[in-house]
């Protein structure tokens, strides 16, 4: 029985087919998200209330993109913790920032995030780094000032939206 998770492999912007769970983490196994979650083996399809599993994605429209949305017992247990995009001071001039926890690297080394523009939604947003500097990234592209990022538990979504996650 198949669990509320897509199944395709994520393409990067540059058109690269990656691997359903990326270079950058450890692919969870089977089930192992879900029992991360609480919620066991959860039955239907991606359109299931999310009360009803602990987790579900869902395409956004025609962009390619999907927002995963987890129940709050869910989010919970993975801890998924978030940060806004903000202004800094950083080498003399005003730069958008955001905790440099909250950026990932995928095998090709684009750089992405993920936003929550609600509670318990979760977006993936491509970003572009300017340069590190200590425990920030400026940005040169990004989400808007006062966006939400998530800067703990991303690894997790991103096993959630592309690991592919499939009962025994």
């Amino acid at each position: 029985m198949a669990v509320p998770v897509r199944t395709r492999p994520w393409t990067s912007r540059r058109g690269l087919s990656l691997l359903a769970a990326g270079a950058f983490v450890a692919a969870p196994t089977s089930f192992g998200v879900y029992a991360a979650l609480g919620g066991g083996a959860p039955e239907g399809t991606a359109a299931a209330d999310a009360e009803g599993s602990p987790a579900i994605v869902e395409p956004i429209g025609k962009t390619g993109l999907n927002r995963v949305v987890l129940n709050s017992s869910a989010a919970k247990r993975l801890d998924i913790r978030t940060a806004p995009v903000s202004n800094a001071v950083v080498n003399g001039e005003r730069r958008r920032v955001v905790p440099y926890a909250a950026v990932l690297y995928d095998s090709n080394g684009d750089t992405w995030t993920y936003t929550s523009p609600k509670p318990l939604v979760y977006v993936r947003h491509d970003i572009r780094v300017a340069y590190i500097k200590a425990d920030l990234a400026v940005l040169s592209l990004g989400p808007h000032l006062g966006t939400a990022v998530v800067t703990a538990g991303a690894a997790e979504l991103w096993g959630i939206e592309y690991g592919g996650i499939e009962e025994d």
